[in-house]
């Protein structure tokens, strides 16, 4: 069989060179569209299924919550491992896939099966996929620095403007803030006035979920042009709570919500804290790139994209990047090529050595590049990105793969 493919090749030596050229051509464009990372992605393919039911205790999310979803997934196509975990208001349901199962596909009857079991949970409670990421995804952190704002602004800053902006950026899956103050209207309701003015708590929450709305009215015409009748009715500082109505007492006057409560701006209750270097604490966000994508691309997407954005931060604010795996996707990349370019010339010294003769000598070492860039062909058609497991695995090899072509010669 060999004897026939040489001979074969001898007869028709513009055919095998011109093969030889598209192989060189394909690697090398195949070279340039494989994903660069520096940490091989051995994750599972899983789909994480994220639920709040506010002010629950873990055993009522557990009972409620948990239970119904982890059932339910138990009959998801290809799902080996449903596991789920019950906190404090929060659920987190986890469904491990089998190897090879495509994560679009397997997302997609996550969500079908969400939508069977949601009639099963408690009015209000929502179950959300989480993002399409793996455990490898986090690749970029950065947090903000102020001396002209404190916490709370920080944190609104990262929340309302720089969290949209990032989420655009092609290949990010989510951007997770940490750290800061999560601003809120705070309404301390004193219960003995409530007993003093005959109003329960309900009515309380009633009346400010009712005075937090627009309502839309019809249309006027008038000179032949239309006019939109609205109710603008959202709330917009501390002012408008305490006005909001509760109803009257047996004079007739109105009873306001601030004649029951005291209405504040505070934090929301935080379950933990982001410190940088033991300063203190810090306000930051979380790159998480999506499945599948190029790393490298994405953190390079990602830092212009901010740099663009530091122009339209209030003054005095400023972007300190943390945690940045382009370097060390770089240097792993730089130290394996290296590696390779100089095994690639020892080989061809010893095989120049060892055979003596200039001309076969070169055809052996022509084999290398050309088994490299079958080799990214390959990787790139798996959808296997170029890491330190992969490239070092290529560099492990090089010795090996100029033994066939000095044994032929």
């Amino acid at each position: 069989m060999i004897e026939r493919i040489i001979e074969y090749s001898i007869r028709n030596k513009f055919l095998v060179i011109l093969m030889t050229l598209f192989v060189i051509l394909g690697g090398i464009y195949a070279m340039a569209r494989t994903p660069l990372d520096a940490i091989p992605d051995l994750s599972d393919v899983q789909v994480i299924i994220f639920t709040e039911f506010p002010g629950q205790a873990p055993q009522v999310v557990e009972d409620q919550v948990t239970y119904p979803l982890t059932t339910a997934m138990l009959a998801v196509p290809f799902a080996k491992v449903v596991r789920g975990y019950s906190f404090f208001g929060l659920s987190f349901v986890y469904i491990i896939f089998e190897d090879g199962t495509d994560m679009y596909w397997a997302r997609s009857r996550v969500l079908e099966y969400l939508n069977y079991v949601s009639s099963r949970l408690p009015d209000g409670v929502t179950p959300t996929l989480g993002p399409d990421a793996t455990g490898v995804g986090w690749v970029y952190e950065y947090i903000l620095e102020s001396d002209q704002h404190d916490l709370a602004q920080l944190r609104s800053i990262q929340d309302w403007f720089l969290r949209y902006e990032l989420t655009s950026v092609p290949g990010v899956a989510e951007v997770a803030s940490v750290g800061g103050y999560v601003k809120q209207y705070q309404v301390i309701v004193d219960p003995n006035k409530l007993v003093a003015f005959n109003v329960s708590l309900q009515k309380v929450r009633m009346a400010i979920k009712r005075s937090n709305n627009d309502v839309g009215g019809k249309l006027v015409e008038m000179g032949e042009t239309e006019f939109m009748v609205r109710g603008l009715g959202y709330i917009t500082g501390i002012e408008d709570l305490e006005n909001v109505p509760l109803g009257v007492n047996q004079r007739g006057t109105p009873i306001l919500l601030r004649n029951v409560a005291t209405i504040k701006i505070g934090p929301e209750l935080r379950r933990g804290i982001a410190d940088y270097n033991g300063t203190g604490e810090v306000v930051g966000g979380i790159i998480v790139m999506r499945y599948g994508e190029n790393a490298l691309e994405v953190i390079q997407n990602v830092k212009k994209r901010l740099e663009e954005l530091k122009r339209g931060l209030p003054e005095g604010v400023k972007i300190q990047p943390v945690y940045d795996r382009s370097a060390l996707i770089l240097r792993a990349v730089d130290s394996l090529k290296g590696t390779l370019i100089e095994e690639s010339i020892i080989v061809a010294v010893v095989c120049i050595i060892f055979l003596l003769h200039l001309r076969s000598a070169l055809v052996a070492i022509f084999t290398l590049p050309v088994a490299v860039l079958i080799s990214f062909i390959i990787m790139e058609r798996q959808g296997i990105n170029a890491n330190i497991m992969s490239l070092g695995g290529i560099a492990i090899a090089v010795g090996a793969m100029v033994d066939a072509a000095i044994v032929m010669l």
